[in-house]
């Protein structure tokens, strides 16, 4: 046997592959001329880096060169000034480096017992988080990989705390608007669509208490548990802010576990317009953040934050014999007893070295800044003769359009396409109340007013480029909450559309669909989202009491039609039945449906 180490590279080598990476990475991050995205197909992708893994090694100058020429030129540039599109993750060099300690110690974070240092590091950063939050002494949380993990997470303890384990009668409660991680959290977790109300949000597109309010008490009425409120803390759509105080009063009347998710817009409290926007959060019961995003943290770096710590612990700690060497006793916190990992890096290190090295007042300057040049580009937008506004600005996310005499929606995809294509820029693109919308977001801390003023510029005056649509705006089918359209005569023929033209049934058609139902079937028909039969049994005939021990009354009910027909829209990610009332049944026995 060789007592050699076959991977063993000598102090001085690693000094010098290290400042060689350093200097490739610097000169990669400050290219001027890169566009913001540069994208590339699979076979071409293919042909730069394909080929099976070499018994032998090669010098690390090609290793760099391959990175530098066929790797990182083919994606995004998140930290370009003119990135504009999604939420812009811009890091910094103090965070990378952070990044880089915590992959060259090869840290554990998993537990106290083999990670002190790290693990009251993490203790100290999810402290400060609680505080600017205005959480109580008792909260306390963990970083994961980003806000879906941290949705999920929640909606795991939640479950455990409130019900535990789960059941056919838990429902959980979402604005439209809500990020399509949590519909993903509830099919991972078990609950069928009949289990989630997806609700309707008002003009500024806010979830509507009154609606939220509305949808509990038909449930507690049906012998439901109203387990888990979500709001957005700034909606990933149009940034948009739910009424967190009216929101939290409502779930906890009714015993609900009320989540925000402040991925992205959470940390605009460290300012005084966003604090006033964010009032109310201290109010939850647990918080999604995502250092990654305005916190200017280098990806993976997302984060879950809990009202009572203990809470996590009760609902994922598991202990094996083989594990009991690292058990933690008093004051000890393992993190791999507070969520879904129990091999976990240290994710704080780059969150504590980048505020330690810049200090809040620069998170704070930088957080600023993005709010003023999206209210610049809100101003530049109002004054332009051919853009509109498609949104209210909120929290550094401006929506609009330009205007065009026909085929509006086309013209403006192709104007993001355009813009794409020149390099100048790079914007996304959503649906506000099924119209196309440009969403601008001005996030990175690297970009300066004429970055938000050329790409403006850009999209009053270039020529859209043709057929962008039938590329971006491809309907996605056969998912869960998704069924197959319905055709537009037939729906022409209800009295509800018979207003409509053909551009707009086209449309409603592809989000609708036909359910049969027997005659003398009971239907639940205030805000559920089930496409077919339940999945989980009816029920019990005797009504239990609800939530906080409020009695429940018996379920309203009606009789359906041997065929009735049930409209659903999108948004986001989401589909949601369009808001009826089934009228009580007639003589005949057929169902009537309300506007």
């Amino acid at each position: 046997m060789s007592s050699v180490d076959p991977l063993r590279i000598d102090p001085e080598t690693m000094r010098e592959l290290g400042y060689r990476t350093v200097d490739m990475l610097v000169d990669w991050l400050h290219d001027i001329d890169a566009p913001p995205l540069r994208r590339a197909a699979p076979d071409e992708m293919q042909a730069r880096l394909s080929g099976p893994p070499l018994d032998t090694g090669v010098s690390f100058d090609e290793i760099l060169a391959t990175l530098a020429g066929n790797v990182l030129p083919f994606g995004s540039r998140v930290h370009h000034p003119a990135f504009f599109a999604f939420i812009p993750g811009s890091g910094t060099w103090p965070g990378a480096l952070g990044d880089l300690v915590a992959s060259a110690a090869n840290l554990y974070a998993g537990s106290w017992m083999e990670s002190a240092g790290p693990s009251q590091v993490e203790l100290e950063v999810l402290r400060w988080f609680a505080d600017w939050l205005g959480l109580p002494e008792s909260a306390g949380g963990l970083l994961l990989s980003g806000g879906s993990a941290a949705n999920t997470t929640a909606l795991a303890c939640a479950r455990e705390k409130v019900a535990g384990a789960m059941a056919p009668d838990l429902v959980a409660y979402l604005p439209d608007q809500a990020h399509s991680s949590m519909a993903r959290a509830a099919r991972i977790l078990g609950f069928g669509p009949a289990q989630v109300r997806v609700l309707p949000v008002d003009d500024e597109h806010r979830l509507r208490p009154r609606a939220l309010a509305g949808a509990i008490k038909a449930d507690v009425a049906a012998r439901l548990r109203p387990l888990f409120v979500v709001a957005s803390g700034g909606s990933t759509n149009t940034g948009a802010v739910d009424p967190l105080r009216e929101l939290a009063t409502i779930a906890h009347e009714y015993g609900a576990w009320f989540h925000v998710d402040a991925a992205y817009g959470g940390f605009a409290v460290l300012t005084d317009r966003g604090r006033d926007q964010l009032t109310g959060i201290g109010l939850a019961d647990s918080v999604t953040l995502d250092p990654h995003k305005w916190l200017y943290q280098p990806y993976e770096c997302g984060c879950l934050l809990v009202r009572e710590a203990a809470t996590l612990e009760s609902a994922f700690a598991i202990t094996p014999d083989y594990l009991r060497d690292s058990a933690a006793t008093a004051g000890e916190v393992n993190f791999s007893d507070r969520g879904m990992q129990l091999t976990r890096t240290s994710r704080a290190l780059k969150i504590w070295i980048s505020l330690r090295y810049f200090g809040l007042d620069a998170f704070r300057a930088a957080i600023d800044r993005s709010l003023d040049l999206a209210e610049l580009a809100s101003r530049r937008i109002d004054e332009s003769p051919v853009l509109e506004l498609a949104a209210s600005p909120s929290l550094g996310i401006v929506c609009f359009r330009r205007r065009f005499d026909e085929d509006e929606d086309e013209r403006n995809a192709g104007l993001v396409a355009a813009l794409e294509r020149s390099g100048i820029g790079l914007v996304s693109s959503t649906r506000l109340r099924g119209r196309y919308a440009i969403r601008l977001c001005p996030l990175n801390h690297t970009t300066a007013p004429e970055d938000v003023e050329r790409v403006l510029s850009f999209l009053e005056t270039a020529e859209p480029e043709p057929g962008a649509l039938l590329e971006r705006d491809r309907e996605v089918s056969g998912v869960w909450l998704r069924s197959p359209g319905v055709d537009p005569d037939e729906l022409a023929a209800v009295p509800l559309f018979s207003s409509l033209g053909p551009p707009q049934l086209a449309r409603v058609s592809a989000m609708a669909r036909v359910r049969e139902a027997a005659r003398g079937e009971r239907i639940v028909e205030q805000w559920t989202t089930a496409r077919g039969a339940p999945s989980w049994p009816s029920p019990p005939s005797t009504a239990p009491n609800g939530p906080s021990g409020l009695p429940c009354s018996s379920t309203p009910t009606a009789t359906a039609a041997p065929r009735r027909r049930e409209s659903w829209r999108s948004s986001n990610s989401f589909r949601r039945e369009c808001s009826r009332r089934l009228r009580p049944a007639s003589p005949t026995g057929s169902a009537r449906h309300g506007s």
